[in-house]
């Protein structure tokens, strides 16, 4: 019963939504075709509000 349940949380996509991550088909979107790196060392968090704002 816990593998049909890991199966049925993961299947219905409900474990995208509970940790955050994003979806196969949002991964790359209309306006944003590149790979989101993180290039600056202390700038990171910049960066990283600036990547949570696109989506």
């Amino acid at each position: 019963s816990l593998f049909i349940a890991g199966w049925l949380f993961v299947s219905t996509g409900l474990a995208y939504d509970v940790f955050g991550s994003p979806r196969p088909n949002e991964y790359f979107t209309e306006s944003r075709q590149g790979i989101p790196l993180i290039t600056g060392r202390f700038d990171s968090l910049e960066q990283l509000d600036e990547f949570s704002r696109s989506f």
